[in-house]
Order: C-alpha cells, then structure tokens, then sequence
C-alpha cells in the first residue's frame, strides 16, 4: 500500500513572497507602532474619539497597547501570524467603531485589514 502522505507536495515559499513578506510586516510595525503611540500619549483627537466610542479611556490604552504589541510582535517570525491576526481583530473593531458609533467611513481600519490578512496569509 503506498503512503498516502507522498503524493502531497509541499509548497515551498521564494524569496519574493518573503521579501513582501518583510516589507509588509516592517510597514505595519511602523504604522501600528505609530496609531498605538498616539493612543498611548493621550492625543486630544484620540481622548475625544474613544470618548465617542464610549467605553471609557482605558479602552483607549488597551487599544493601543494591542497595536504596540502586534507591531512588534509582526517582527518576530515566531509570532508574526499570530499577532497580525492581533491587528486584524483591532482593525475589524475599528471598522464595526466607525459605522456604528463615530459614522465616519472606516477606509484606514479596512486598509489595514487587508494588509494584516496579507500577513498572515504570507506568513502561513
């Protein structure tokens, strides 16, 4: 009887799909490293918008703490899968912010999303 594992091929990642990979993951670490610190300071912007939101400030720092963490966390091979999908979950919780609470359109968070399930799936 042959093994039915030998006909299933493994799929070998390039050095192209890796080096999107990296640049992705750098450009969200800046860019997730950079709306948590704002958060994190306390930007009057920031402060006002999660007053909107209306579950408190210290959503605000959790919020930011979480993309702090995700952006880091992107950098690590380890743990880049796993805190991309961090980032997608704060970004689908700003998508469902922006339509149902600030009625604003939510094209940064969507963005985002995109680009932090480009990750995880790069990462896969």
């Amino acid at each position: 009887m042959a093994d039915a594992g030998a006909d299933i091929q493994v799929v070998k990642r390039g050095p192209a799909r890796n080096i999107i990979g990296w640049v992705l993951c750098i450009l969200m670490a800046l860019a997730f490293t950079m709306a948590g610190s704002v958060k994190l300071i306390g930007r009057p912007g920031m402060v006002q918008e999660f007053n909107q939101i209306g579950l408190g400030q210290w959503f605000r720092y959790f919020t930011g703490i979480c993309e702090v963490a995700g952006a880091i966390g992107i950098l690590v091979p380890r743990f880049s899968r796993w805190a991309a999908l961090l980032l997608a979950a704060v970004m689908v919780g700003a998508i469902i912010a922006h339509l149902t609470v600030l009625h604003s359109p939510p094209t940064l968070p969507a963005v985002l999303l995109v680009l932090t399930l480009t990750i995880v799936w790069l990462r896969s």
